[in-house]
């Protein structure tokens, strides 16, 4: 029998490790970015085409790299940034491990132009799937230029799982994000098919945070800063009154990378608790420097994901510190635990007489008088409290004995059509303003009325998109709304759906918007906060293989104008309703799955007596 194990060629091996390293556009995107911050750049540019699938470039004014190193960078395990195993437990860069460049020439065409300051010429270099095609000198600006064409070209299934471009830019800003937060001195710019989406002057890091998500985070954040010998913590939260509904600006950092860590999250939502309600999420841009030695990295191709050494310590202080910056803005009340209040005394003049302390005495006093008074009164002055009218204090509701009216119910033969259209119509009433109680030929039917306008605002705003134009309700006053880049992306995204629906939306630049007009049927007078709600199911629908905008944003419009739906309703708008449900497509269940109409059986009554 003939051996059967061999060693895989190097392009081979490259393309598998290029599954764990790259998944999509925005992995190489956070590997270009990354080591043009090691590089020590100042001045970092990202050019994208076609949500990265056609062009990624990078451009630094970094150290640049020489001949040799050019071409050594793109060998599987090659770097810089290690040479022994006691290294990977001092690390003080973004990336160490040298596959990410080997992985990427393994799946795309790369162009690498570099040049140190101190040569006069530089290198040129240009590889096909993991094969140096050509490699020249070129003379020209100092630094390093590389650009990633064709991202997957050989490998047409891994190009075939991509998302659209509205998603995978999603993804790519999101990298973005989380790099260009690390290092508010380095100026970053970003150019998305010629079209300029940052540029993020060198300042400060509130500076960074409020020109990345919007002039609005000046007033929503409250600074963090906490010193001891195990952690450093430093960054900002969002105040309580601006949690979100879904978990957006929320980022860790760890020694100038940033994390994932689901322990630490819990930390933060906990000291937030009675604060927010509990379907909302606080922001937060939190810092930790902490010695190397004390945590691992290496444990994910990625390097998103830490262990400490002091998973609870940190817990704790961080819990601490959120708590004490919350009660140090008044948001919350604190306690100053530094200080005992009752050791807080005055100390008296110098000159001042302290006299002993005296005690009066009233010899006049007599113990037994006001014994005997209460002896008298009980026989004379007091007097047993009156039983009558005690109907008087309870309701009379409480003590009556009406019998209540004895329920019939019809069972005839009809069929289900003409008990909903007669019988259900009389006799239906609605239980503590939620329930529509109704009788049916097996017994009685509940319906959860706010769930029941799910479904047909549901199906009543697919029509209006289907048709092309709803009507719309022009505003008072324009209202300008701004939003992150990435939530503006979105925003556009789904503009054209919002606009059959009777929104006029326009868009005025720096990732702001002017509404015109709203649906007439809107009945939230709040717009923002219908289009936070709709672009944050859209980026959590995002991710999904074929995204239904019109099904997603009818979805999330209809729960938001369903909700306001309480109060009395006469017997015509309980008639109303039940028609409506019973029109729409699927009366029995919302557009989420949830069950809109319950049948309580004769038979089910019966077992409860």
């Amino acid at each position: 029998m003939p051996d059967i194990i061999h060693l895989l060629t190097d392009s081979v091996a490259n393309q598998i490790a290029a599954g764990e390293v790259i998944q999509r556009p925005a992995s190489v995107v956070k590997e270009l970015l990354e080591n043009a911050v090691d590089s020590g750049a100042d001045e970092i540019t990202l050019v994208i085409k076609d949500a990265g699938k056609v062009l990624v470039q990078v451009i630094d004014n970094g150290c640049a790299m020489s001949v040799t190193d050019a071409r050594m960078c793109f060998e599987r395990h090659a770097t810089s940034k290690i040479k022994s195993a006691d290294d990977l437990f001092a690390i003080h860069t973004l990336g160490f491990r040298g596959e990410a460049l080997a992985s990427i020439a393994s799946i795309a065409q790369v162009e690498l132009k570099t040049q140190r300051v101190e040569d006069e010429t530089g290198t040129h270099i240009i590889i096909e799937g993991s094969k140096v095609v050509s490699q020249d000198v070129f003379a020209g600006t100092k630094g390093t230029s590389i650009s990633v064409k064709n991202l997957f070209y050989n490998i047409p299934a891994r190009r075939k799982f991509l998302k659209s471009n509205s998603t995978e830019l999603r993804h790519i800003i999101e990298e973005f994000q989380r790099v260009v937060l690390v290092r508010p001195g380095i100026k970053f710019t970003f150019h998305n098919d010629n079209r300029q989406l940052f540029l993020l002057p060198k300042g400060n890091l509130k500076q960074r945070i409020v020109a990345l998500f919007g002039p609005t985070y000046n007033n929503k954040l409250i600074p963090l800063e906490q010193e001891s010998d195990v952690v450093t913590i430093s960054g900002f939260i969002g105040k309580p009154e601006f949690a979100r509904k879904t978990r957006g600006e929320q980022y860790f950092f760890v020694n100038g990378r940033f994390i994932k860590h689901h322990y630490l999250n819990h930390a933060v939502d906990g000291a937030f608790r009675e604060l927010i309600p509990n379907d909302a999420f606080p922001s937060y841009f939190i810092y930790f420097k902490i010695d190397p030695k004390e945590i691992d990295i290496n444990i994910h191709p990625t390097k998103t994901e830490v262990n400490f050494q002091n998973n609870q310590v940190i817990y704790a202080m961080l819990s601490s510190t959120v708590k004490q910056a919350l009660g140090k803005f008044n948001i919350s009340p604190s306690i100053d635990f530094g200080s005992e209040s009752s050791f807080e005394i005055s100390m008296p003049a110098k000159d001042k007489v302290i006299l002993p302390p005296s005690i009066a005495v009233n010899t006049e006093y007599n113990p037994f008088e006001k014994a005997k008074r209460q002896t008298e009164g009980a026989g004379a002055g007091f007097s047993k409290p009156s039983a009558k009218n005690w109907e008087s204090l309870y309701p009379s509701n409480q003590i009556s004995k009406q019998k209540a009216p004895e329920q019939k119910f019809d069972l005839d033969t009809r069929d289900e059509k003409e008990i909903i259209e007669t019988d259900t119509m009389e006799g239906a009433f609605l239980l503590r303003d939620h329930y529509v109680v109704a009788r049916v030929h097996s017994g009685l039917m509940l319906i959860d009325r706010q769930r029941a306008m799910e479904r047909i605002y549901f199906e009543q705003f697919l029509s209006t998109m289907e048709a092309g134009r709803g009507n719309s309700q022009q505003t008072l006053f324009p209202l300008t709304l701004h939003y992150s880049s990435q939530e503006s992306e979105i925003l556009k995204f789904i503009e054209k759906d919002l606009k059959k629906l009777g929104f006029e939306i326009e868009y005025f630049g720096n990732n702001s918007f002017i509404v015109h007009g709203t649906p007439a049927e809107l009945n939230n007078p709040d717009t923002k906060d219908v289009l936070d709600s709709i672009i944050d199911n859209v980026k959590k629908s995002q991710d999904e293989v074929k995204i239904d905008r019109k099904s997603v944003i009818a979805k999330q419009l209809a729960v938001n104008m369903a909700f306001r739906h309480k109060g009395k309703l006469e017997k015509e708008e309980i008639k109303s309703l039940i028609n409506r449900l019973f029109a729409t497509k699927v009366p029995e269940v919302t557009p989420n799955g949830k069950p809109i109409v319950k049948i309580m059986s004769f038979e089910e009554i019966d077992q409860k007596f």
